[in-house]
């Protein structure tokens, strides 16, 4: 409740004289600001009154600008966020069209207290209701985008990527027209968080890897991104796309400045991972990283099995299923399983005995979705078979020259023919 002064102050301020009426509400709003034992209760009967008051535009809007100034050198959130939640509600029943400026204002303070707060939610709530779109003003693409941006992290804060992605769309059908460079850094740093987030490592990892390499970015953040590129890197399902990023970050010359480097060497070389290491990693990791999959492992869980069956192929030209889940940690049917989903999937190269119980590796996985073992051979038969027959073509081809070049009016009296 409002105390005794400022009610009293107000109802005289009702009473005065249209023209009166702007020096006094501004002299009061100063008290209220500096002296006020009730900030939030007077400044909002402060508020009730003002605009209730049968003022014009013309006379409101300079008001209320000045009321916003003052709003904003308020230090306590909680009375931010008491008094900018009512003043909007009566900006809206008012007809906030007249004064969208200061509508704007307001929910960018308010949502500036609610993210001191830590309540990110409801800062990307409230910035989420700001017109965009304003009869009053055009706004630009950099100015929109920043908001969106700004919703976008609160969003990420909360670890929600799902509502922080559907902004981020927004922000990708203007981004070629934003010229501010913070803005656009922004950007990029949260397309690589939405992809971590949502565990698209090896996109996280790429996005990441760039931010290390923007110029505008302090040295040490840039170290960050790289560290980040590096655990995202790890965490991303083994096959040929993984190790061309792992080795771009292992070329890297400021790698062996990231705490991660050693497990960054060891995945390059394709060389297997202790426990120990994995557990020492694992502590640095977030929640995200070590979150169960449908197998009741987790992510990181996955993400050394492959590596390690992975490095296993490079040891092994066969391997008994038996061996290879002693090897992996894991039982011999879910080592077969792992194997046959990596080698379907084009990510180890080889083929399956089930009779024998035997897992034969032949070099580096393609990439490409496998058919069928069948398929596998006879396609490799074919491509001998067209060798075959190439080379016999050069052999010939060299024959007839040779004949041309020692015997030419025999090779042109058989062309005649």
């Amino acid at each position: 409740m409002a105390s005794p002064e400022v009610t009293s102050a107000l109802q005289a301020i009702e009473g005065t004289s249209v023209t009166d009426k702007p020096s006094r509400y501004a002299s009061l709003l100063q008290q209220i600001t500096t002296s006020s034992k009730n900030p939030a209760a007077d400044l909002n009967a402060y508020a009730r009154t003002l605009l209730d008051d049968s003022l014009g535009v013309v006379v409101l809007r300079p008001l209320l600008a000045n009321f916003v100034d003052q709003f904003r050198k308020i230090t306590d959130p909680d009375v931010k966020i008491d008094v900018g939640e009512k003043v909007i509600e009566l900006l809206q029943s008012k007809g906030v069209g007249q004064y969208e400026e200061q509508d704007t204002q307001i929910k960018e303070i308010l949502a500036d207290a609610c993210e001191e707060n830590e309540d990110y939610r409801k800062s990307a709530q409230i910035l989420g209701t700001i017109n965009l779109e304003s009869t009053q003003k055009s706004l630009s693409n950099d100015d929109k985008a920043k908001v969106w941006i700004r919703i976008v992290r609160c969003y990420l804060e909360e670890d929600d990527p799902t509502s922080a992605f559907t902004h981020l769309n927004k922000v990708k059908n203007v981004i070629y027209s934003v010229q501010d460079k913070q803005t656009r850094l922004m950007f990029q740093l949260s397309q690589a968080r939405i992809h971590d987030s949502q565990r698209n490592f090896l996109d996280a990892a790429q996005a990441y890897y760039t931010m290390s390499l923007e110029p505008m970015v302090d040295e040490g953040e840039r170290l960050q991104a790289l560290s980040a590129a590096i655990v995202c890197a790890v965490l991303a399902p083994a096959g040929p796309q993984r190790s061309k990023m792992l080795a771009k970050l292992y070329k890297d010359d400021r790698a062996n400045q990231v705490d991660d480097f050693p497990i960054l060497e060891k995945m390059f070389f394709d060389r297997l991972l202790s426990p120990a290491e994995i557990k020492t990693f694992a502590e640095k990791l977030q929640p995200h990283h070590l979150a169960k999959t449908a197998d009741g492992s987790t992510v990181l869980d996955q993400a050394v099995l492959q590596h390690n069956l992975v490095g296993a192929s490079k040891l092994y030209n066969n391997i008994g299923f038996d061996q290879l889940g002693e090897l992996l940690g894991i039982d011999a049917e879910k080592a077969e399983d792992y194997a046959a989903k990596m080698l379907e999937q084009g990510r180890l190269s080889g083929y399956i005995d089930q009779i024998d119980r035997l897992i034969f590796f032949e070099g580096e996985g393609s990439g490409e979705r496998k058919t069928g073992h069948a398929e596998r051979i006879v396609g490799r038969e074919l491509r001998k078979w067209d060798a075959n027959v190439q080379g016999l073509a050069e052999e010939v081809e060299k024959v007839t020259t040779m004949i041309q070049n020692q015997h030419p009016d025999f090779y042109a009296s058989q062309m005649v023919h």
